[in-house]
């Protein structure tokens, strides 16, 4: 108990001093003394315009994506019982970028609200694809199974999405630094509507972490002390549809993040999702933003968040497969 406070406590200052890194950061330099006044007494002056336009939806754009698809990744996990699962991998995350991008190109659809929906439907149609995909044959829906699936769909719907914006231009002029996950140019106006979904996702995974951990020991041990599995996996995919959903929404189509930050927190600190997703949340809330800051504060570069975060999965995504027999079925 006492370390799961400590690593929650690191968490939470890590947060608050790359959040305080990323606001000071950028082409016009702010010192620390401009942007606490511009953040708790702003005004009309040009660092009061920089935090508010520029930075601070940055900010909340990583740390509530960040913190949504930590969550998410964990609770899959625990479900599936596949520890490569992620809304990435999984191709939750491109299903919902498809599901946005066709709103915009073919419906044009355009407000923020409508395309968060289209993002859910998008992020829950894919999930239902992947598991019927996983479940067809002998064996059932198996890790390898599972990951293949994800994969594929994933790879579908992603040149999917990639022909619609070759076709539309006009379109592709709007998502073409969301479709890699930056969050350059987010606007408070765009994110303040998702962040509800956000908030009640997470709280409900919050809730039930205990009832995920159960789920995650198998459906014989579930239904021995009462627990119904069918509903509690319905109500797991509920929780990661609104997670997904609501991250790309805001930030685009990250990767690896989910699968990066719930097993860091499982091999240092152990224990159930009781434990892991509160601490996955930070973490990944946490990770998100420095990537989101570091390439611009290190290299003078402003890198899309996605292609920081892919640059840091991708070898642990190998190094984890390797771990595990290559997935074993």
């Amino acid at each position: 108990m006492r370390r799961t406070l400590l690593a929650t406590a690191l968490l939470a200052l890590l947060i608050v001093l790359v959040a305080l890194w990323s606001l000071v950061t950028g082409s016009a330099g702010l010192t620390v003394g401009e942007t606490m006044r511009a953040l708790f007494a702003p005004g009309e002056g040009r660092s009061d315009v920089i935090l508010w336009q520029v930075r601070l939806p940055r900010v909340v754009a990583a740390v509530a994506a960040g913190a949504a698809l930590g969550a998410a990744g964990a609770i899959m996990q625990a479900v599936t019982g596949n520890p490569l699962a992620e809304p990435g991998l999984m191709g939750v995350n491109a299903g919902a970028a498809f599901a946005v991008v066709l709103a915009l190109s073919v419906f044009g659809v355009t407000a923020s609200g409508a395309l968060t929906w289209c993002a859910f439907g998008g992020a829950g149609a894919t999930a239902v694809l992947v598991y019927a995909m996983a479940s067809a044959g002998r064996g059932g829906p198996t890790p390898i199974r599972l990951v293949l699936a994800g994969v594929i769909v994933g790879t579908f719907l992603g040149a999917l999405t990639t022909a619609i914006l070759l076709i539309d231009s006009q379109t592709l002029d709007a998502v073409r630094f969301w479709t890699a996950g930056s969050l350059k140019g987010r606007q408070l106006a765009q994110i303040l509507p998702v962040l509800p979904y956000v908030a009640a996702s997470l709280v409900a995974a919050l809730v039930f972490a205990r009832q995920f951990t159960t789920l995650g020991l198998g459906g014989d041990v579930a239904r021995s002390i009462g627990q119904n599995p069918a509903l509690w996996r319905a109500i797991a995919a509920g929780c990661v549809v609104g997670l997904a959903g609501s991250a790309v929404s805001i930030a685009g189509p990250l990767g690896f993040v989910g699968l990066v930050v719930p097993h860091m927190v499982r091999l240092t600190l152990g224990g159930g999702y009781g434990r892991i997703v509160p601490l996955s949340i930070l973490g990944a809330a946490a990770l998100t933003l420095l990537a989101d800051t570091a390439p611009r504060a290190l290299l003078g570069v402003d890198l899309p968040a996605g292609i920081t975060l892919a640059l840091i999965g991708a070898p642990f995504f190998i190094c984890l497969a390797r771990s595990h027999g290559a997935v074993r079925g």
